[in-house]
């Protein structure tokens, strides 16, 4: 049988789907960024790892995944490279040789002078005032909690 537009059920349309609509803004943001950061050198999950390491030097990788959301196993070559880059350095908690700190070189600290004016570029880029990012960034992130409480019930 063939399903005309017409006899799909609205839940089931993509234009009504909360999960693409997400995945579409996180592409087109990622695709904003990418010319900001070629001057860099670095892409997108680069560029998000290091604000985290620029805010709190000397995470552990285990601290650093929880902050991003990723697995050491996503984590640990974007973290080879960002070293071979010469901007981190990975060494071994001296109290705790089971777990590796991040650590931001003077490298990566120029490189962070050289990246100040990206939120505001990319605020340039997208059009959006201020108060208005500010309560999408409220929204999402109260859409992240609920993402998780979820995922936590399913795990259960």
């Amino acid at each position: 049988m063939n399903h005309s537009e017409s006899e799909l059920a609205p839940d089931m349309k993509l234009e009504h789907q909360l999960c693409f609509a997400i995945y579409a803004c996180s592409r087109e943001m990622t695709r904003l960024y990418r010319p900001l950061l070629e001057g860099l050198g670095i892409t997108y999950t680069q560029y998000v790892t290091l604000l985290v390491l620029w805010e709190q030097d000397g995470l552990t990788v285990k601290e650093l995944g929880h902050r991003l959301l990723l697995d050491s196993g996503t984590l640990t070559p974007l973290l080879k490279k960002l070293e071979k880059l010469g901007v981190i350095r990975r060494m071994r908690d001296t109290g705790d040789e089971r777990n590796v700190r991040i650590y931001v070189t003077e490298q990566g600290k120029e490189m962070q002078l050289q990246a100040q004016d990206i939120p505001y570029q990319l605020s340039c880029r997208v059009g959006m005032e201020p108060n208005e990012a500010r309560e999408l960034l409220m929204q999402m992130k109260q859409v992240l909690a609920l993402l998780h409480q979820a995922g936590d019930q399913v795990e259960k």
